[in-house]
């Protein structure tokens, strides 16, 4: 009878998710509350389902939603919009990391008793973004092309940092062999070879396309060699996000950079989904999406009070000192409302949930405690990073960022577009 039962959840959670979906559109409210509520009661309050009877199968579906994702985002992206968020993408993302784990560090040596090491484990875990929230929300929201394309590298830069530094620093504790520069260039080379391997594949598909026509007229083509360059790239131990992004980037980008060497091989037309392919792309990324946060909910271990306390703690001043991070980030000219959602983009996601087992795995002490804080900073700062979207989506406290962002910045994107006009003819009128 379980497999009956398990078949007719799966169709109610569907409908569900179409729910959440339409009340999104009439009350702003995000869905990601609603499904992450399912699974954390259906795991680890009634324990209807163990996460862990998934196995494999778990983070192999996660990797497959961010795939999806991380590809349709970026599509769309320009490269004139990659160029000009790529150095405040840098300074947001290692800023971020560097302010979060510090804060982090001391919040957990300070009240929960966890030694200087295992402290900077915990903050490293926790210093990254999830894509899979912060794509969704950014897609959702009237902001600057600009803006949305920080904030979704951000999201997978951020990972470089959250995979090598913990993992290399869990290695120091346990005696193993530890370098600090093995550790920062293994973040150099994770993060530039994954670029170099997206953009080379982004090219070797654009003419084998090209080349193959009939590769156009199936749907899922592209997204089959999408998974064959994110697994090629994990294997080599580097970063398989980074690798998707600039991959999609440069097949949205492929008319505009066309090196000589392969001016005769690229195509001369901009490549971009039909019609029926976005439709199709778009279903198949929410049923993902509604399946993910539900399995997020689901994975959650929640069993000190105390600790859970303390994530909500941790939480808020992650919000509160992400504001100082964007102010020294963000350009002068980015609009008043850009800057508060890039303030309020710090959910963590289920990575930073699998790196959080790794030191119980690996025999610290402090292990168990390193889990708990984890999966409830991610729980609270994405339950408060979907309602304070809610909230902005109102314009309710841009009052409250205006007093750290200044007055001078344009209100919103519509805002910034309809000065930009007024700002050109006033430059041509006064000149000589």
């Amino acid at each position: 009878m379980i497999t009956p039962v398990l078949i007719i959840f799966i169709g109610f959670l569907i409908f569900f998710g179409h729910y959440l979906a339409e009340m999104f559109d009439r009350t702003r409210i995000p869905d990601v509350v609603g499904l992450l509520l399912v699974g954390i009661l259906i795991g680890p309050v009634f324990h209807l389902i163990d996460p862990a009877s998934f196995g494999q199968a778990g983070r192999v579906f996660t990797n497959i939603v961010l795939v999806f994702i991380l590809f349709e985002s970026g599509l769309e992206v320009r490269f004139e919009q990659l160029k000009s968020a790529l150095r405040g993408t840098v300074t947001l993302t290692t800023l971020n990391f560097i302010v979060t784990t510090m804060l982090v560090a001391a919040m957990a040596q300070l009240f929960a008793g966890l030694d200087f090491l295992s402290s900077v484990i915990l903050g490293s875990i926790l210093g990254g973004t999830s894509s899979a929230v912060v794509t969704t929300l950014a897609r959702k929201v009237d902001i600057q092309e600009q803006t949305s394309t920080t904030l979704v590298m951000e999201s997978a830069f951020s990972d470089v940092y959250t995979l090598a530094i913990p993992i290399s620093l869990i290695s120091l504790y346990t005696g193993a062999s530890f370098s600090l520069g093995s550790m920062f260039g293994q973040i150099f080379t994770s993060l530039v070879l994954a670029v170099v391997a997206g953009v080379a594949t982004g090219y070797l598909w654009s003419i084998l396309l090209t080349k193959v026509p009939t590769l156009l007229k199936t749907r899922f083509s592209t997204p089959a060699f999408v998974f064959i360059v994110y697994g090629l790239v994990e294997l080599l131990n580097f970063s398989g996000p980074i690798a998707v992004l600039f991959f999609s980037i440069t097949l949205g980008n492929v008319t505009l950079l066309r090196p000589r060497l392969l001016y005769r091989y690229l195509p001369t037309r901009h490549i971009e989904l039909t019609a029926a392919e976005k439709g199709f792309f778009s279903e198949m990324v929410f049923l993902l999406r509604t399946f993910f946060f539900v399995y997020v909910g689901m994975s959650i271990v929640l069993d000190n009070a105390y600790l859970i306390g303390l994530g909500a703690a941790i939480t808020v001043l992650l919000f509160l000192v992400r504001i100082p991070v964007v102010l020294a980030s963000a350009d002068t000219k980015t609009p008043l409302f850009d800057t508060a959602f890039m303030s309020i983009m710090i959910p963590k996601g289920l990575g930073a949930a699998v790196l959080a087992t790794l030191p119980a795995q690996r025999g610290l002490p402090s292990g168990p405690a390193i889990q708990t804080i984890t999966f409830a900073v991610i729980i609270f700062t994405t339950v408060f990073c979907t309602l304070l979207f809610f909230v902005l989506e109102k314009r309710k406290l841009l009052g409250f960022y205006r007093l750290f962002f200044g007055t001078q910045r344009p209100l919103d994107a519509a805002t910034a577009a309809a000065m930009q006009p007024a700002e050109s003819s006033s430059t041509v009128g006064g000149r000589p």
